[in-house]
């Protein structure tokens, strides 16, 4: 029995190998046997690749969803830091923008004047130890900057170097209650002394009551011995209201002085003054008022009834 079994199992393996052999022939001799085999093969296997392919689409579609967030979340974070770092452009540039128009107009003050100036950036502001109005500068000893030094804008007088270091000074702001300076009115030889209050308007009381002084009225600074600490001839401001009590000793104005103390980017400190006091050369221009629009109305004469 045991040989027979091996004789039908050989005999089965044969018919295999015979069989493979001819329909390998038969396939490269061009009859599409093999082809009908996998189509069927295909046919049956079908729905169950569908199924699986219906099964797997929702997590695969879940997982790519997920990745494109990722993605997404990235570029968002992308934007909003190149977002920031233009925006940070901007404000530098608006920033450079503006100091460098305050530059051009002190230099363009001191050109007129004669001052030799040394321009500074303002690297802080607020009080210190000995004054409530104070400033500190970018230049100091090794550039020249000594105290009692006048310091101005392209609007007008700012201050005085009260403290001078290394590389920076401490300037005291003409706001500042301790700060006084000699003044006159423009056009005349009226002179007075100028207090700084706290804010942009200052106390001014004039030395004689011989003239009568209006709103309106320009100050400039009368200078000092040897032009320290002020040099003649700096716009200090415009007197906005007059106290005229009666009996008063002397006559008293407010005064709007000219700096914007609040937006101070850049200055310069007076190093020498010109050979020539400029007098009134420095008045600042009045503002021209804006010119008020016309119209022309044409009267059409109504025409008048006439009887027949």
């Amino acid at each position: 029995m045991r040989y027979g079994g091996e004789g039908r199992s050989r005999l089965l393996l044969i018919i295999l190998i015979v069989t493979s052999l001819f329909l390998i022939t038969l396939d490269l001799r061009g009859v599409k046997i093999l082809d009908g085999l996998r189509s069927g093969t295909q046919n049956v296997l079908s729905p169950f690749q569908k199924a699986g392919s219906t099964v797997v689409s929702p997590f695969r579609d879940f997982f790519g969803d997920v990745t494109h967030l990722g993605r997404t979340r990235n570029e968002i974070e992308k934007l909003k830091a190149d977002n920031a770092r233009l925006r940070n452009q901007l404000l530098q540039r608006k920033s450079a923008d503006a100091e460098l128009e305050q530059l051009k107009s002190v230099l363009d003050l001191a050109g007129r004047a004669g001052y030799k100036v040394l321009a500074a950036r303002v690297i802080s502001q607020g009080a210190s130890t000995s004054f409530t109005q104070t400033i500190t500068i970018d230049v100091g000893t090794s550039s020249g900057v000594r105290q009692n030094m006048t310091v101005v804008s392209g609007e007008g007088l700012v201050g005085v170097v009260k403290e001078s270091y290394l590389n920076s000074a401490l300037i005291m702001l003409a706001t500042d209650p301790d700060f006084k300076v000699g003044v006159r009115i423009a056009g005349t030889q009226q002179i007075g002394i100028l207090s700084g209050r706290g804010s942009k308007r200052a106390d001014l009381q004039l030395l004689d009551n011989q003239k009568i002084v209006k709103v309106g009225d320009v100050l400039l600074a009368r200078g000092s011995t040897n032009n320290r600490p002020f040099v003649p001839g700096i716009p200090v401001g415009i007197i906005s209201a007059v106290d005229n009590t009666a009996g008063s000793i002397a006559q008293t104005a407010t005064v709007m002085l000219y700096p914007n103390f609040s937006a101070l980017g850049v200055v310069s400190v007076v190093l020498s003054a010109g050979k020539n006091n400029p007098g009134d050369a420095l008045v600042p221009a009045a503002p021209q008022p804006t010119p008020v629009p016309t119209v022309t109305i044409f009267a059409t004469p109504t025409p008048t009834a006439t009887t027949k």
